[in-house]
């Protein structure tokens, strides 16, 4: 292959990783000021907790695999 044969777990494990550290940033550190009306003051905690619960389920998933092959 040309990106090597692991490439999906590769892909799994940044996808999962990067979606567990925005949500955790998000919830951790909001923005000091709103650019919108429409905004919201801080992120949802409940979908934020679900997204980062799936982020690392991929990511704990693509380092097995990983690490298995």
């Amino acid at each position: 292959m040309f990106f090597g044969q692991n490439i999906l777990a590769w892909l799994m494990l940044a996808l999962g990783g990067a979606m567990a550290a925005g949500n955790a940033a998000a919830l951790l550190r909001p923005r000091p000021h709103r650019r919108d009306p429409d905004d919201l003051e801080r992120a949802p905690v409940g979908r934020c907790l679900l997204y980062m619960i799936v982020g690392l389920v991929a990511a704990v998933w693509a380092l097995a695999s990983l690490l298995s092959s």
